[in-house]
């Protein structure tokens, strides 16, 4: 359809869709498409000399986050990698540190932002790395969602539990309405948690860890969950259906991992005897179901440290980290290949570059803050509350 057929049918483009095309900027969760200076070419030959001179002259003032995803050209320059929540805490816990780097997406800056002190300065080295699962659910379809909920008569049942891969926000909406947070390595003890305080769990924002843990780890059947869809009047769902559920699912998910499939598990058993499927708890269910081990990305890296020499793997997570396993246990005779034949890096995480982190640190080196993530008090108290429930679970 070209532009002026557009026109005639008066349709308008969705502030996402800008946002995505670069011609506008989200000023509720500080995302935009420009950097208030020049990037130095990604051909520069320079690049890594420049950011160890930044680093170096920078010393103890900076503190570099490196997300498990992210590209290599990055990561030597981290202080510390981990999953979004343990680069957090690392980051809480360098009190002397007055910028945080942080390499990763928008939501593990704000978590960075919300855990530091005041003094420290988080910054993300391009504001248009976010993640499309924090992105599906907005602070505003939330809190329809509770009226929903209330409508039906059962929002004083439900527990909000919330992903640690969502905005601050919903953090905080969590926080307000007495939920918790979860990891990927502890949603079955938060929802355990959950359980105790409410006879009802509103999962956000990623579908596929709620009902996996639901099903596969607390022993609950598919019928049991239903699934919310922001986008249709009352989610989609009957006052029957709400009312009947035990788990209430957000739609959202990962680009990456729900990229996997049943195919997927099948094609590698195929072509290669023998082999272990390993993937992360954010795969649709059946491809949970069929894989031999499911677990966080540190429990992936810690599977392969203790697998024994010669064994066989398939990992379903982000192609930045499988391949870097797979060069660091080559030398163990490991063989560990990507569970889907098709390359999938996570496309937000990689905007994070070399020249974006040229650009930050030699800014900082000269007295220059850049693309500070910071957090409003009051989201920031409710998410704290949300995040200390979760450090408190049993």
């Amino acid at each position: 359809m070209t532009t002026a057929q557009t026109q005639e049918l008066d349709v308008q483009p969705t502030p996402l869709a800008l946002l995505l095309l670069g011609r506008e900027a989200d000023p509720r969760s500080e995302r935009g498409v420009e950097c208030p200076g020049d990037l130095p070419s990604a051909s520069d030959p320079d690049l890594v000399a420049r950011a160890r001179a930044a680093k170096e002259k920078l010393g103890d003032k900076v503190f570099v986050l490196g997300h498990h995803y992210q590209r290599d050209e990055v990561i030597q320059f981290a202080d510390v990698t981990g999953d979004s929540f343990k680069l957090a805490r690392d980051a809480a816990a360098r009190p002397g540190a007055e910028y945080i780097v942080f390499c990763g997406v928008h939501f593990m800056a704000e978590s960075a932002d919300i855990l530091t002190s005041d003094d420290q300065k988080v910054v993300l080295p391009d504001l248009a790395a976010g993640c499309s699962m924090a992105d599906m659910a907005t602070a505003e379809q939330v809190a329809e969602c509770w009226d929903v909920l209330t409508e039906a008569g059962i929002a004083e049942q439900v527990v909000p539990v919330s992903y640690m891969n969502s905005s601050a926000d919903i953090k905080a909406f969590t926080g307000k309405h007495g939920g918790t947070i979860c990891t990927s390595s502890n949603a079955e003890r938060a929802l355990n948690w959950a359980f105790e305080q409410g006879e009802k769990v509103l999962f956000l924002p990623d579908q596929h860890l709620g009902r996996n843990t639901a099903v596969r780890d607390l022993g609950m059947s598919l019928e049991d969950c239903v699934v919310y869809n922001p986008h249709r009047p009352n989610g989609g769902l009957t006052t029957e259906e709400l009312r009947a559920a035990k788990m209430i699912l957000w739609r959202g998910h990962c680009s990456v991992h729900g990229r996997f499939s049943l195919d997927s598990v099948n094609d590698v058993r195929e072509r290669i005897p023998g082999v272990n499927v390993l993937v992360h708890p954010e795969c649709k269910h059946e491809v949970v179901a069929a894989a031999d081990y499911v677990g966080s990305t540190e429990y992936i890296i810690k599977a392969l440290e203790a697998a024994p020499a010669g064994s066989k793997w398939a990992i379903g997570t982000e192609l930045n980290l499988v391949r870097r396993l797979a060069n660091r246990f080559a030398a163990e005779d490991k063989e560990i290949v990507f569970l889907d034949k098709t390359v999938c890096f996570c496309s937000t995480m990689n905007r994070i570059d070399l020249p974006h982190l040229v650009w930050t640190l030699e800014s900082l080196a000269e007295g220059t803050l850049v693309n500070r993530i910071e957090v409003d008090q009051e989201t920031e108290a409710f998410a704290k509350l949300a995040l200390e429930r979760m450090l408190a679970l049993p």
